[in-house]
């Protein structure tokens, strides 16, 4: 029999087959092709039968990385695994870099930030994680101004007495509070009491951190007085120096008054407060 000779239901019926058929091809494939009409009853109302395959879209999860509004931020290149901290920086002409320790502390921090800024220098801060956690605002500061923020671990552990695990706890937990406060990680990291070892230089390679240690330390931990400080601020200044100081940890008005001696001494002297750059190492 030839196709024109089907009965007239026949053909509605092999019709009716093929437009299901091509619906079902068309969702497998994930296209968007538009859906066939479906069939109407009497008066308008829908056919008996099988709802029409609905056409399914791409997923936009897998076209895209699951990510916050703005442009996705490019991984940062890990630093090498060093076997010794950095403690000065070369080729700087008549370079010094400013460090304070231990804080955010809401009693010293702000008057150093004021000092800093009346220069128009830039420093760099090593916060504690139990410091920074409650000051967030400060962090947010120091971002501001353009300091650089560094990891100091969260409680100031003697590092070497510390288990991997334990110290990798120390080094993230402050990780993250700085980046939730300023949203970037730290890029440097300084061991508590400068006592370094190898898990230290790993752990801190692995989480993108690059350490950093000091040239001049002025001791204020001591609280020596505002005198003191100046004068060994002043006997260690040279081209590419890392100076040392605090801002909590104890009584720090003593650290607060001799940066408002030497920071423009030093300026004065022709020398330039800068900040290191991790990828010029």
């Amino acid at each position: 029999m030839k196709d024109d000779q089907l009965n007239p239901g026949r053909r509605a019926l092999l019709r009716a087959a093929a437009l299901i058929g091509l619906a079902a091809t068309a969702g497998c494939a994930g296209t968007a092709r538009p859906a066939a009409p479906s069939p109407t009853g009497p008066g308008g109302a829908p056919a008996a039968g099988p709802p029409a395959a609905r056409v399914l879209k791409p997923s936009a999860y897998r076209l895209q990385p699951m990510a916050g509004p703005g442009p996705a931020r490019a991984a940062r290149a890990l630093p090498r695994v060093r076997k010794e901290p950095i403690l000065r920086l070369e080729g700087g002409g008549r370079s010094m870099v400013l460090t304070f320790d231990d804080g955010p502390d809401p009693r010293y921090t702000p008057h150093i930030l004021r000092t800093l800024r009346r220069h128009d220098v830039r420093a760099m801060f090593f916060v504690c994680g139990e410091m920074a956690v409650d000051n967030k605002d400060l962090l947010r500061e120091m971002a501001d101004d353009g300091h650089l923020i560094g990891n100091h671990t969260w409680s100031h552990p003697l590092l070497p007495r510390l288990g991997r695990a334990a110290m990798r706890e120390q080094m993230e937990r402050t990780c993250d509070v700085i980046e939730d406060a300023t949203g970037e990680p730290p890029a440097w990291f300084r061991a508590p009491y400068g006592a370094w070892n190898r898990n230290a230089f790993q752990l801190g390679a692995a989480l993108g951190m690059e350490p950093l240690a000091w040239t001049v330390d002025t001791l204020d931990w001591t609280e020596p007085g505002a005198p003191t400080i100046v004068r060994r601020v002043r006997a260690g200044a040279a081209p590419g120096v890392v100076v040392l100081s605090h801002d909590a940890g104890g009584n720090r008005s003593g650290s607060v008054d001799a940066l408002r001696t030497y920071l423009p001494e030093l300026l004065d002297s022709g020398y330039r407060i800068t900040l290191p750059s991790r990828y010029a190492l």
